[in-house]
């Protein structure tokens, strides 16, 4: 009796995560970068999803040839470091996002570069960007959506970038509403002012890498391509109304920290007034007994004060009565 042996899977280069066909039931099939056009020649309505971070030439140009990509697209997505845009190649889509994630406690950035086709989604990733593998199983557990095509890849890929944003986002909340209690107080705290200007420099760069991939958002939404279908729109709205509640609360986190750091600097103003009053007063109630001790040190003998019995006593009961007189003045409009 013979048994099956089971076919080995595909061996691909490292950067190469995913390579895979789609068929229109969802059933999934993974292949060879070489095999795609193998793939791509029977139209069944099959779609093929790779998907690669940080590839090596030799791995983009092997792409570019079996999709017949745009070599001013393959040159940015070789190159990185590109702006969030929308860009169509003949009967392809070139998309840029900006990507982020928490590495070691600190906001680290990066770039996912897609291409979109009518049979075919390259993801390509740059940097600091968390995998994609959850976006795909998601559409494997939805075959009714993965049965639009290559744009359903592309929407569960923007789903998942944006929905990254949001656990940065309640960090950055987080760290604001500790500071709040320290930001107001009236004691000057070099470590709390170190903590705003990295908690501003990081609203600052977050809000630099989610206000374009709003406006990518927006242009697929209202993309009349037939790469986009109407129904896969719908969904890229959804995603879209995310990102402009990220955006609005970077906008309003901004507003409330400029808000809090000007409460903070007018506190620290008047609390150093209120002890400079405290010495002014102080200085005041020394300075009159210093006046009528000066006065009465002049060596003068003309100075009737001087013999009297109970000069010394009248001079006591004198500065006593100044100095009382003086201290309740100042307590009264609170100077001490």
């Amino acid at each position: 009796m013979t048994q099956d042996i089971p076919a080995t899977a595909p061996v691909n280069p490292p950067c190469v995560i995913n390579c895979a066909v789609y068929a229109p039931d969802g059933q999934r099939r993974d292949i060879a970068i070489e095999a795609i056009s193998d793939a791509l020649s029977v139209d069944d309505g099959s779609f093929v999803w790779i998907g690669l971070y940080e590839p090596d030439a030799a791995v983009l140009d092997t792409i570019q040839e079996e999709f017949g990509l745009h070599d001013l697209a393959i040159e940015d997505a070789r190159k990185a470091h590109q702006r969030s845009k929308v860009e169509a190649y003949g009967d392809s889509l070139f998309i840029v996002a900006n990507t982020a994630q928490v590495v070691d406690e600190r906001i680290a950035y990066g770039e996912t570069h897609i291409f979109l086709g009518r049979r075919y989604l390259v993801t390509v990733r740059h940097g600091a960007s968390l995998s994609y593998a959850p976006a795909r199983a998601r559409l494997e557990r939805e075959p009714e959506l993965l049965a639009h095509g290559p744009a359903s890849g592309l929407y569960a890929v923007l789903d998942t970038i944006v929905d990254n944003y949001l656990p940065i986002v309640d960090d950055l909340k987080q760290t604001l509403s500790t500071l709040e209690q320290d930001i107001v107080s009236d004691t000057f705290d070099r470590g709390i002012v170190t903590r705003l200007y990295d908690l501003k420099r990081d609203l600052i760069y977050m809000r630099v890498a989610v206000t374009p991939m709003q406006d990518v958002l927006a242009q697929l939404v209202r993309s009349n391509s037939a790469l986009v279908p109407e129904d896969i729109r719908l969904y890229l709205r959804d995603v879209l109304d995310h990102s402009v509640r990220i955006n609005e609360t970077f906008d309003a986190m901004r507003d409330m920290l400029g808000t809090a750091l000007t409460v903070n600097q007018s506190l620290v103003t008047l609390a150093q007034g209120e002890v400079v009053k405290r010495l002014a007063g102080w200085a005041a109630l020394l300075a009159a007994p210093t006046l009528i001790a000066s006065w009465y040190g002049m060596n003068f003998d003309a100075m009737p004060e001087l013999h009297g019995k109970y000069s010394y006593l009248v001079l006591i009961g004198l500065v006593a009565i100044v100095v009382g007189a003086l201290y309740a003045y100042l307590k009264k409009i609170r100077w001490l």
